[in-house]
């Protein structure tokens, strides 16, 4: 197994994003269609959070069971902002895919923004990714 390899190797570049200004409702969208757990957040191209399923689980609670109407109420009480991960732990893209592990091993993180020098977001990795490049390891 490599021990440097360039998280680059792993990461999705160009995942999916919201924007800042973005509706909840478009946020719970692309998560679902596209079978994620985790979504940057951006404004310009500049990582300034996470959203997570977890986050909008929280805020569901106080919605209802009808999809439609919960992304209304959703949409008129919260927004992606209120709602997002500020406090972010990313990588920088000239890291390793041990240095992601070794994050990832020390806690509850399951997906890793990958960002360049101004932080810019230029992919992200998740533990699936991980497990995905141990496997042809073997």
């Amino acid at each position: 197994m490599k021990r440097n390899e360039p998280i680059s190797r792993i990461m999705t570049s160009e995942p999916l994003t919201i924007h800042t200004g973005q509706k909840v409702s478009d946020a719970r969208k692309v998560m679902a269609d596209g079978g994620f757990h985790h979504v940057p957040v951006i404004s310009g191209k500049k990582l300034v959070g996470l959203l997570s399923t977890t986050d909008l689980l929280r805020a569901t609670s106080m919605a209802t069971t009808d999809q439609d109407a919960s992304d209304a109420i959703l949409d008129h009480t919260c927004t992606i902002v209120s709602l997002m991960q500020k406090a972010v732990v990313v990588l920088r893209a000239n890291q390793t895919v041990r240095e992601a592990v070794g994050v990832f091993a020390e806690g509850h993180i399951h997906s890793l923004p990958v960002v360049d020098d101004h932080e810019n977001l230029v992919g992200i990795v998740t533990t699936t990714d991980v497990l995905r490049y141990m496997q042809e390891q073997y």
